[in-house]
């Protein structure tokens, strides 16, 4: 055996942000277009909802979190703050382009990073019981095949049907193609396809991604989503939100922290989209998912353990009023889930629904039963998007 080994934290430590794009209209197959795109961002490690948007109106979170709340959050209203790592998603709420919803979580509980990205992305009723994603799913209902621009298909997209990968490399002289291969290639398509494959190596030939870091993968797609015949949707991964410690600096201040780190990503990724999008920014809807939350209880290296209940962060222009969605649960001991996390009173498989109904037409009712196999599902579409 190896004397080199890598613990499973060092390993979401380390993971890297990645950008996948995927549903592109095929002539002939794809027949409508759908009426908006939707992207998604994996906040892999579990991010702490009550950092991100402390409840400051529960009077037990300053009793509970003194050390890790942030105290210049930014107000969203009468019981809600924001943290100020979050300013652009901030502009965005003032503007009504944005809204939160919190205590919502995967119905997941055992706390397994590998079990929650799984069942996160996967979609189905129990971890592993899936080799396809809910995304994946719902881009075949829509007629979007799954030609995926990346290195590797992620669970989240991969549907029923065989998918074909293109990854828009920029390693030396990949931009110069060789004719002849692609013509060979072409061969082993029906027309449709080949004509495809084509489209997008010519594409790939005269631009290639030069930066690999969140928000420049950010740009990229937006743009690539705003094109008459580009990609429907997108994923993008954020790793290192495990904050067992650390989560605040050495001296106590926030914006230092690990979380404070991670969620300045996350804003980045966001205004990068919003950049990129252009005027398709107006049919967009992006969404933040993780696989978990962390507990409302500060352990003694300025860290939390992993949870239950989270918050989600959702922007883009299908949202025109501007809101914190949620059913507070509370947080005394009490109110805890098994009287240490956050309680999650909303499932947050009913807001990704919600975002497949609006960006790509699809009925809720099969959206829950063939997407999550939940058919009785609750839908809060006019929660979002009213």
């Amino acid at each position: 055996m190896s004397k080199y080994k890598i613990s499973r934290r060092d390993f979401l430590k380390y993971s890297g942000a990645s950008l996948f794009l995927a549903g592109i209209p095929l002539p002939g197959f794809t027949k409508d277009k759908p009426p908006g795109n939707i992207s998604v961002i994996l906040l892999e490690g579990g991010m702490d909802g009550l950092t991100a948007v402390p409840p400051f109106g529960d009077p037990n979170l300053t009793t509970m979190r003194k050390t890790i709340t942030p105290k210049d959050f930014l107000k969203l209203n009468s019981f809600f703050g924001l943290h100020p790592s979050l300013p652009n998603f901030s502009r965005l709420m003032a503007k009504n382009n944005a809204s939160v919803v919190h205590a919502t979580s995967f119905p997941y509980i055992r706390r397994s990073h590998f079990e929650g990205q799984n069942l996160m992305e996967g979609g189905g009723l129990s971890p592993f019981a899936e080799k396809t994603g809910w995304l994946g799913r719902a881009l075949e209902i829509a007629n979007l095949p799954g030609k995926a621009l990346s290195l590797e298909m992620p669970l989240i997209l991969r549907g029923y049907n065989k998918n074909d990968n293109f990854y828009p490399a920029s390693i030396n002289k990949s931009s110069v193609l060789n004719s002849t291969l692609i013509s060979k290639i072409a061969m082993a398509h029906n027309k449709d396809e080949a004509e495809i494959f084509t489209k997008l190596s010519k594409k790939n030939s005269q631009r290639t991604i030069t930066a690999r870091d969140p928000i420049s993968l950010a740009k990229y797609a937006g743009k690539e989503m705003s094109k008459e015949n580009g990609p429907i949707s997108s994923v993008i991964r954020i790793g290192q939100f495990d904050t067992h410690a650390n989560q605040v600096s050495d001296d106590g201040y926030d914006k230092n922290g690990d979380h404070a780190k991670r969620l300045e990503i996350v804003d980045d990724v966001i205004s990068g989209y919003r950049e990129g999008l252009g005027d398709a920014w107006n049919r967009s809807i992006i969404l933040t998912l993780t696989e978990f939350g962390r507990t409302v209880a500060v352990n003694g290296t300025r860290g939390t353990e992993h949870g239950y209940g989270s918050a989600g962060l959702l922007a883009g222009g299908t949202i025109s009023n501007s809101r914190v969605i949620a059913d507070w649960p509370g947080l005394s001991k009490n109110e805890q889930f098994e009287k240490r996390d956050l309680m999650a009173t909303i499932d947050y498989r009913s807001v990704c629904a919600a975002c497949i109904e609006r960006s790509l037409g699809i009925d809720h009712d099969r959206i829950a039963s063939e997407v999550f196999f939940t058919p009785k599902l609750p839908r809060v579409y006019d929660y979002i998007f009213s």
